[in-house]
């Protein structure tokens, strides 16, 4: 069975890509992989395809798979991409993870029985969170660790959603969830995408549980950040939060995803 998939979107992560990949592979509990790389031109989508030889399929299941797309799309469609991919395919638990080890692999084990053990705890979405006991972040300067922690203290204040941090990119989303939310377009493609996606989880009644990590800002390769995609949250948070409240919010365990393929991965 098709359970655990680890979607990871790259632009020019050759100094990470292999390493990230052989430490999901080591873990004691088994994780797919999808890389989605929006046409990297230092390989990093050939590097991929080397390493697909290295780990065969066993049987006939593949466990590293790749979408590659033209160009810089956006983070937020390459997750979506990603997504609709595996939800084509039979995955039961998707996951967000960067590439560059901010997001530590051993804490996909913690984000997994958050969502898949029995229990009246048991959450739809768990979100690795940097802030839920105090702040745990490491190697970033103090005026991001600043922008960082007041973004999630503005968001909260602008959508109500009782999310300490709702910028985080690293969580994992049951299947049924991603069938309902992903049945209307996420509009936002860059810093906000994290922020919409919980918002709407929020919205449709689904039960977010914050599992705490320790952030750790990249060694290798080049930060994807900008002023651009900060504005894009700023603005884009109010924006939403006016939107919402010309929409209805009815859960819907089983809406059907949009029959939209995206590139079919390798």
């Amino acid at each position: 069975m098709k359970e655990r998939l680890v979607v990871i979107p790259t632009y020019n992560e050759i100094e990470n890509i292999e390493a990230i990949i052989r430490k999901v592979f080591s873990l004691v509990e088994p994780f797919d992989v999808l890389i989605v790389d929006d046409g990297s031109p230092d390989g990093t989508a050939r590097r991929v395809r080397e390493l697909q030889e290295e780990y065969p399929a066993n049987g006939t299941i593949n466990r590293l798979h790749l979408l590659e797309r033209r160009g810089k799309l956006g983070l937020g469609t390459a997750y979506i991409d990603g997504f609709k991919w595996a939800l084509s395919r039979g995955y039961q638990y998707l996951f967000e993870m960067d590439a560059d080890f901010s997001h530590n692999p051993d804490d996909l084990i913690k984000l997994y029985h958050a969502c898949a053990d029995a229990g009246p705890e048991r959450a739809d979405i768990a979100v690795g969170s940097r802030y839920i006991r105090g702040v745990n972040v490491v190697n970033w300067p103090m005026g991001r660790v600043l922008m960082s922690y007041f973004a999630g203290v503005y968001v909260r204040f602008v959508t109500g959603m009782p999310v300490m941090d709702p910028t985080a990119g690293f969580v994992c989303y049951r299947a049924e969830v991603l069938e309902v939310i992903l049945h209307n377009p996420i509009k936002f493609v860059g810093y906000a995408f994290q922020i919409e996606m919980k918002f709407t989880c929020w919205k449709y009644g689904f039960r977010i549980s914050e599992v705490p990590i320790i952030f750790t800002d990249r060694t290798r390769g080049v930060s994807k950040m900008s002023s651009k995609i900060f504005k894009e949250a700023v603005f884009g948070v109010l924006q939403m939060k006016i939107s919402s409240f010309f929409r209805h919010y009815i859960p819907r365990r089983e809406a059907a995803v949009k029959n939209e393929e995206p590139v079919e991965a390798v």
